[in-house]
């Protein structure tokens, strides 16, 4: 036996969350054999022993028995509480380098008890002899040595178990209960102080979509105190959230095993694992374990009943519950974790100038390539505005119209600057050709084209009222009425003095102008973010003018637009000299690559026609299509096409991403149903599929892989592409963080497939230049530099899985170097430490132990729950690759972009890990 003082602070067992991580105590492991027994035993102490002194103790035992299995038991002991953090298989046992929960689960799925759950149960009985070792230690403090030793969970390897049975987020009794007890002043308002079972949830704080696990656990609470009504009054409902914001495992244990063993008989039969799964499985979300929870069932059953009794014990429950894994995943280094989470508090600093100086040099690092292109767009309208501003200060018209007309014509001229570069952003194979075939990509944010595109689209905007305010605001209505020695000098271009605001009207200039405003003014209002994704709700039949089919249409009308410019342009009121009308200058470059753009997409279309292989349709409204891949068509991973489908549309050309791997003989999009045109494509698409068969998810068609045409069931789809992504240059990287939200996925999808077909290849090079003794070259992967991808994919649904499911399969079973780490996330599923999530954790578990299937994903990648800790996992990769440059490639909504983004710039400012943060357009 061993003792050792504390070198430090223990650290709150209330303080998970936290990036820093202290710890409080040595543990000193000794090596020794433990029978084994077999029995159901409860692994709670119930013996007294002696306290020591205030001191933390790191304690161990070990005790020779010829017969027995060596095992390596690790403890704390501080004050009069005990902590085991760990059994663990040495020497001499067969069991020995196994991870400890594959030796408590996966063995016990094949035949008996686990050794790691005999361990535990044993460990109990052993632990016994620890109390009486604290009797002799503690000698010198009689008194002291009444005191009972109690088994301290919360501070043992067993601590995620307290996790694990969370019933509430607010475990603070006393503030919990003020707002519990406000909740249910409000509902029971008018029940005379009564709070009926149906009410139980609102008033604990569980959302609507937990009202029948509420229901149950407010059903087993009320079988233990005898309670025969569904209200309860306020004292009930003190002495139930007690209860279920008690910090004790045994109590929280109890509470949920009551749950199951409604008969309350102190078993739990196979019938009541199954409701108690299907209660689980529809709390959580998850319908596919709902239909399997039977099989579910069985498989608890075959784990924790192998004598076929019939029945579990709370024992048989709490062993389930205390070796089911957590998800957490740590650094290597604890105390380097904490040294990089001290590094990366923010510093305040109470210079202002300084303060400010340093905001800006961040801002200017992480955005000098939109800086310098914005900067030189400003410069150019400025220097264009003085430029005719100055012109016609010095002309006769200033004599007449004043500063209006230098306004007017200032804000003209950068009106045929912005109309011009307006339409080279939306240029896709000219920007694509520009990304792959020149290095313009280190300078220029190829990445901001739509981006770019919208803010020039604002000045424009701008330009127009500025020009056209200030000509009828206030050049017209002072030709109006100037004098007429004053108005002499315009007759030469106006002739005779007009009387009303119609001469000016019913003129070329006038018409043009006006049309123009209102085409623009449609067009802009229906590309917003409310008309454009159907946001704003207007009454039929208005209701067309919404979605991106108007977003679409009204687009064109620029055509017209540019055409009304040109002439415009021509029928100018102060200039006559063709030479000084400079619009169709501004605008023929621009126009006549916008239209070999057009011409060129038109013609690909075409010229390259596909066959459907595949469709399917997933849950999660999905429609993914499987097509033959055009002679010469040739992608990047991560790169986007167009599609166009003539049943739905003739001229619709819509962007998706492209899932399948460069490598791949066919060429595939997955579209998620988001809008209206979506939505046709998936009717057209399903009235031809066939319902699925052997189990599969979706409706599936793959009977149409030979033959030279599409067959007539199937609609005719024309694509063209590819276009540049920013997610096409991943291969830049050694290491890449791939973030999916949702349908997000589908690049990233691409990108995992591209890497493991890379990796096969520079295998098989490798094993050719064993064999021929040539030194080892990689001719066809010379470019391909990534030696580590982390793939996180968050997604709401369980069936969304479904999707990328022989994806994640393969990656599981090729990448034999471990070269790709998934990350599946259902954020529908409660955080780990829930307890509507606890029984989908251990069911996880046994699954996974024994047939090597996530129950939640169908994959062989286990599933967490949940949203990720992005700060954590920036962290991980930090402390992994030191020094490294990282590509962090984004796709999906909005809402995480700015998070992400931020923590790219915390890291790579605070530690030699680089992150460059690449979004995609969504």
């Amino acid at each position: 036996m061993g003792t050792g003082e504390v070198g430090g602070a223990s650290a709150d067992s209330n303080q998970r969350d936290s990036d820093i991580e202290l710890i409080g105590g040595e543990r000193v492991p000794h090596g020794g054999p433990l029978n084994k027994r077999v029995g159901r035993r409860s692994s709670k102490l119930s013996n007294a022993s002696a306290s020591t002194s205030r001191s933390d103790v790191g304690h161990s035992i070990s005790q020779e028995q010829d017969e027995g299995d060596y095992v390596e038991v690790t403890m704390d002991i501080k004050g009069d509480s005990v902590a085991l953090h760990s059994v663990i298989p040495v020497a001499g046992n067969s069991d020995q380098g196994e991870d400890e929960k594959l030796v408590l689960l996966g063995k016990g799925m094949e035949k008996k008890r686990s050794f790691g759950a005999s361990v535990v149960r044993s460990a109990s009985i052993r632990i016994q002899q620890v109390s009486q070792e604290l009797k002799r230690l503690a000698s010198s403090s009689k008194q002291a040595a009444l005191a009972r030793v109690h088994y301290d969970r919360t501070k043992s390897a067993a601590s995620h178990a307290l996790k694990g049975l969370k019933f509430i987020s607010k475990t603070g009794a006393g503030a919990g209960w003020v707002e519990v007890e406000k909740q249910f002043d409000a509902l029971t308002a008018s029940t005379n102080g009564y709070l009926h079972r149906s009410l139980f949830a609102k008033c604990i704080g569980m959302n609507k979509e937990s009202e029948a696990f509420a229901g149950e656990l407010f059903d087993a609470l009320s079988r233990r105190r005898g309670i025969q009504s569904d209200s309860i009054n306020k004292l009930q409902l003190k002495d139930f959230w007690d209860e279920i914001s008690d910090q004790s495992f045994d109590s929280r244990l109890r509470t949920f095993f009551d749950m199951v063993d409604k008969d309350a008989d102190g078993r739990i039969t196979e019938e009541e694992i199954k409701e108690i799964i299907c209660l689980s499985a529809t709390t959580n979300k998850l319908a596919n374990i709902q239909r399997q929870a039977e099989e579910y069932a069985a498989l608890i059953m075959e784990e924790l009943d192998p004598d076929d009794t019939g029945f579990i014990m709370v024992n048989d429950l709490e062993m389930l519950l205390l070796h089911g894994p957590t998800h957490s995943t740590r650094g290597d280094s604890k105390y380097l974790s904490q040294m990089l989470s001290l590094k990366l508090k923010p510093t305040h600093e109470e210079n202002p100038i300084r303060r400010w100086y340093t905001k800006t040099m961040y801002f200017l690092q992480d955005n000098w390539q939109r800086t310098w292109v914005l900067v030189l767009w400003l410069g150019v309208m400025l220097g264009l505005f003085a430029y005719k501003f100055v012109q016609y200060r010095r002309k006769d018209a200033y004599e007449v119209m004043g500063h209006c007309v230098c306004m007017a014509k200032g804000a003209a001229e950068t009106l045929k600057l912005n109309m011009a570069i307006i339409l080279l952003p939306v240029c896709r194979n000219t920007i694509t050709w520009l990304r792959n075939k020149t290095k313009l990509g280190i300078m220029v944010p190829f990445d901001d084209n739509l981006n770019f595109h919208k803010v020039i689209a604002v000045a424009v905007a701008i330009g127009v009222g500025i020009h056209g305010i200030y000509h009828l605001a206030c050049d017209f209505p002072r030709l109006i009425d100037a004098s007429s020695e004053k108005y002499e000098l315009m007759e030469p271009f106006f002739g005779d003095q007009p009387s009303s605001y119609w001469f000016f009207v019913k003129s070329w200039e006038g018409v043009t102008g006006i049309i123009m405003v209102v085409l623009m003014a449609i067009a802009f209002t229906l590309a917003t973010p409310w008309f454009r994704r159907g946001r704003v709700k207007l009454p039929k039949p208005l209701n067309n003018l919404t979605g991106f089919n108007a977003f679409w249409y009204s687009h064109h009308l620029f055509v017209i637009v540019y055409a009304l410019l040109i002439v415009h342009g021509i029928k100018l009121y102060l200039t006559k000299e063709w030479y000084k009308k400079t619009t169709w200058m501004y605008l023929v470059i621009p126009i006549v690559i916008y239209s070999l753009e057009r011409l060129t997409r038109a013609l690909r279309s075409t010229i390259k026609p596909v066959r459907i292989l595949k469709v399917a349709v997933y849950p999660g409204n999905v429609l993914a299509l499987h097509m033959s891949k055009p002679q010469g068509f040739r992608y990047k991973s991560g790169q986007y096409m167009f599609l166009n489908c003539a049943a739905v549309s003739p001229f619709e050309w819509h962007p998706f991403s492209i899932t399948s791997a460069p490598g791949d003989d066919y060429v595939s999009v997955h579209i998620r149903t988001l809008g209206d045109w979506t939505r046709s494509l998936k009717v057209k698409f399903s009235e031809c599929c066939q319902p699925p068969d052997n189990g599969k998810s979706g409706l599936l068609r793959a009977d149409n892989l030979q033959g030279d045409g599409s067959p007539s069931g199937f609609p005719k789809v024309m694509i063209d592409g590819p276009y540049g992504a920013p997610a096409q240059d991943y291969k830049q990287y050694e290491v890449v963080l791939l973030v999916g939200l949702g349908i997000g996925a589908t690049p990233m999808i691409s990108i995992v497939k591209d890497i493991v077909n890379n990796m096969k290849a520079m295998e098989e090079e490798e094993g050719s230049n064993i064999e021929e003794g040539t030194p080892q070259k990689r001719n066809g992967v010379s470019k391909f530099n990534t030696s580590r991808a982390y793939f996180y994919w968050v997604t709401r649904e369980q069936g969304s899985f479904d999707w990328f499911k022989g994806v994640m399969n393969e990656v599981a079973e090729e990448d034999h170097k471990g070269v790709i780490e998934l990350h599946n996330y259902c954020t529908s599923v409660y955080e780990e430490g829930d307890a509507r999530s606890a029984l989908i954790a251990m069911l996880q578990s046994l699954n996974h132990a024994k047939n090597g299937v996530d129950i939640v994903s169908g994959t062989r990648v286990k599933s967490h729950f949940a949203k990720p800790n992005w700060r954590r996992v920036y962290k991980r990769i930090a402390l992994t690759h030191p020094g490294a440059r990282v590509g962090v490639f984004y796709c999906g909504p909005p809402a995480l972009t700015k998070e992400l983004g931020q923590l790219a710039s915390d890291f790579s400012r605070n530690t030699t890990t680089r992150y460059d943060f690449h979004k995609e357009n969504f």
